[in-house]
């Protein structure tokens, strides 16, 4: 299309880009002192096989009509006109919710598909579905911190404030004697922050801390979720025994008296429970080092120094989201707080608590003095919700009675979903029972770059532009930078962006006003930018107008300094600046969550024992983490991605003693399996891992051998076909896809092939 370089942003990086005889070439933004090598998924990108080029309908759906059909994800498609598929579309919504009302319309779209802040397909789903229908049934939380969301407002504050405005590593940097990390601090996944990264500082920060001599302690099943710049200590640790060892580190501090009980008195409530349960008070069970050892794997000894180590420093006790994707997931983000209180490090510069410091880019950063505007969504007129990740319990079990938050809902009964921008099948548990839960739809519309395995098990797949393929602007509230975020190249075959088909589709429905409110997309942004321009002009911030900020390209923002506010103003002035909170203080006791009465996450944190343990039909833990090649499964056929695969399939690690006894090699490929499913993986072999635990990274488009089977076999590597779909607890009904448990097989013979990449089948009348 072009040779002029434009700007663009990512969720992974801002970057110029140069389109020369189809040949994309990417350039990282210059002012980037760490670049993500992610960018390079989009070289190949553009025109991949995998794109859909037309708008496509499910044949079973379109000859038989909407309804339950166990079809989905092994039919075949029939190509139609964006006129036969804006009446198809428009014609479904409008019977469904004149039928059943809007409260039978889930609005899905959880994803990240573009750091654009008005092509957000999140928020351009629910507008519609809002300024056409009256809204829809909606989730709340993530994947990735469902249970911190819940359990942080009840004992401390919301989540937002402890993540994404806590310590910054600059401070840290500065000040930190140990930092203590439980889940580690993969420089993977802070490359990647929503809305965009222009700069990847975490690596240098720490390494600054280290030599200046911060001391990292990293505690996790695997040595690479701390970066070498660190310089810092392994503790390798059993998965999801965690609660455990900081029970017991409290135990020793407790027993040597290197509490500061006078941080506890004034700014905690609880602590005499807590010290009840760790004691045996309550029980008779001692929650000591000995005890712990035989849980987590790590030595009494060990940890008994461990809290020695701790007394008497700048200590930051950081807990990553690992930890609470896992059963009881809410208990190891409450005790890192209680842990922290323990040494009275909350509101020191370079000490406290961080939650998910190093999950994501946002974490850790400055704050923008000005952010810039969300495109609004309108009113939902529905109540009804669900926990993101309970979503096959929703649509398997419409009427059923659960539990959230301390209130008993019941799901609502779905006839139609709407997609826009996310695949479930990457993040969702036990993808069979997904598969099963989606078949009872009437009808699944989905708005799709390529043809992933959501798009694959919908009934209506409009083809969307990629963020390369439109005008957006690219910004987020910690990235100091704003992007222009120039259309690179054209729209792939008939693709059109969210908000065209959206407005077409509110046309036909009688509610485009509504929807666009007259503008175009162009327009939008330049009112969503003037609102950001009126703001900076009223706290004496000079900002060129949208003409000159496009044709520049980029500007930069004043940012605040102000991490870690909350519990700093808290120990400056308790009386002044109360936390949020029933009591005003660190809840290490919450008699909110007591009068709950939920077995499953009692008043204050205790161990619980999961039910995903090794015995003898699966030995092993499996992890399944984030990837280091792709943001989630995005662009998993981009160039950067494929070329860390083995032939074609995800790679798995093991510890040399784990695959000796199983007689397996590097480069082998392997069957890991478990009641739910296998899943085909090459092998790397590694001592970086602890054994009796193998890692497989999410994000591997799901490849399932037979489609329609009960227990599928995913040819790529999707380790969700192995995970447990229950909730963290009664309280929080999060995502509990960190952990489970497998075997572990060398596979005999000619493994098949790969086909994720590979387009479905498709008719063309």
């Amino acid at each position: 299309m072009t040779v002029k370089p434009t700007t663009h942003s990512s969720h992974w990086g801002a970057f110029t880009a140069v389109l020369d005889n189809d040949q994309l070439v990417v350039i990282p933004f210059s002012g980037d002192p760490d670049p993500s090598p992610l960018l390079k998924n989009f070289e190949n990108a553009l025109n991949h096989k995998v794109r859909i080029a037309t708008p496509m309908v499910r044949r079973g759906w379109l000859e038989n009509g909407p309804g339950p059909d166990d079809r989905r994800g092994a039919d075949e498609y029939i190509a139609v006109t964006w006129e036969e598929a804006y009446a198809l579309a428009s014609g479904e919504l409008a019977r469904i919710a004149e039928a059943y009302g809007p409260e039978s319309v889930f609005g899905g779209s959880y994803g990240w598909s573009s750091a654009g802040r008005f092509h957000h397909a999140q928020s351009q789903v629910h507008r519609f579905l809002n300024t056409t229908i009256g809204g829809y049934v909606r989730s709340v939380n993530s994947y990735s911190s469902g249970a911190a969301s819940v359990i942080l407002p009840h004992i401390v504050g919301d989540m937002n404030e402890i993540a994404r405005r806590g310590v910054s590593w600059e401070e840290i940097s500065e000040h930190t004697d140990l930092m203590l990390s439980f889940g580690g601090l993969a420089l993977k996944n802070s490359q990647v922050a929503s809305g965009g990264l222009s700069e990847h500082t975490e690596r240098g920060f720490i390494d600054k801390a280290a030599k200046r001599g911060t001391k990292f302690i990293s505690v996790s099943p695997l040595q690479s979720d701390m970066p070498d710049e660190a310089q810092g200590e392994w503790l390798a640790i059993r998965p999801g025994t965690d609660a455990a060892l900081i029970l017991a580190l409290l135990h020793v501090l407790k027993s040597n008296g290197w509490t500061d009980e006078d941080y506890l008195a004034r700014y905690c409530v609880g602590w005499d429970k807590m010290v009840a349960y760790i004691v045996g008070a309550e029980d008779g069970q001692v929650r000591d080092a000995v005890w712990a050892a035989e849980i987590c794997g790590i030595s009494a000894a060990r940890i008994e120094k461990l809290a020695e180590e701790l007394h008497g420093k700048r200590v930051m006790i950081s807990v990553a989201h690992a930890l609470q994707r896992a059963e009881h997931g809410e208990q190891p983000v409450w005790l890192g707080l209680v842990l922290s209180a323990a040494l009275g490090q909350p509101g020191l510069p370079g000490g406290g608590y961080g939650y998910a410091l190093g999950a994501l880019g946002h974490y850790g950063k400055h704050h923008n003095q000005v952010s810039y505007p969300a495109l609004p969504q309108g009113k939902n007129g529905v109540k009804d919700f669900i926990p993101v990740a309970r979503i096959s319990d929703m649509l398997l079990n419409p009427g059923q009675e659960f539990r959230y938050n301390g209130e008993t809902r019941r799901y609502p009964h779905i006839k139609l979903a709407w997609w826009a921008g996310g695949n479930p099948f990457h993040h969702h548990q036990d993808l069979a029972r997904l598969r099963q839960a989606f078949n009872q739809l009437d009808t699944l519309i989905v708005h799709e770059v390529a043809w992933t395995a959501t798009a694959r098990h919908a009934d209506i797949v409009l083809p969307a532009t990629m963020t390369l393929e439109r005008e957006d602007v690219g910004g987020a509230p910690t990235d100091r930078h704003l992007f222009a975020m120039q259309p690179v190249a054209k729209p792939f075959g008939e693709a059109k962006d969210d908000y065209t088909i959206f407005a077409e589709l509110a046309k036909r429905l009688g509610r485009e006003e509504a929807f666009t409110e007259g503008r175009s997309a162009r327009q939008w942004l330049e009112h969503l930018y003037g609102q950001m321009q009126e703001k900076c002009q009223q706290q004496g911030i000079d900002v060129p107008n949208f003409s000159t900020f496009w044709d520049i390209g980029q500007l930069q923002l004043p940012q605040l300094k102000d991490g870690g506010r909350l519990l700093r103003n808290l120990r400056n002035d308790p009386e002044q600046h109360p936390l949020p909170t029933p009591s005003g203080k660190i809840e290490i006791f919450s008699q909110t969550i007591a009068d709950f009465n939920d077995a499953d996450c009692p008043g204050h944190p205790v161990w619980l024992e999961p039910t995903q343990k090794p015995d003898a039909g699966n030995p092993l833990y499996l992890i399944a983490n984030q990837p280091a090649t792709k943001l989630h499964s995005q662009l998993d056929y981009g160039k950067h991605s494929v070329s860390q695969k083995l032939d074609g399939r995800e790679i798995c690690r093991l510890h040399p003693q784990d695959a000796a006894s199983r007689g397996i090699k590097i480069g082998d490929t392997v069957k890991i399996s478990n009641s739910r499913g296998t899943v085909l993986a090459s092998v790397d072999i590694s001592e970086r891992i602890m054994a009796g635990v193998v890692q497989l990274p999410t994000g591997a488009w799901y490849d399932p051998q037979d489609p329609q089977a009960e227990k599928p076999l995913c040819r790529h590597g999707n380790p969700n076909v192995l995970t447990l779909d229950v909730g963290t607890s009664s309280l929080a009904q999060g995502c509990c896809g960190q952990i489970t448990i497998v075997e572990v097989a060398r596979f005999e013979g000619t493994a098949p092939a790969v086909q994720a990449f590979e387009p479905p089948v498709v008719l063309y009348r």
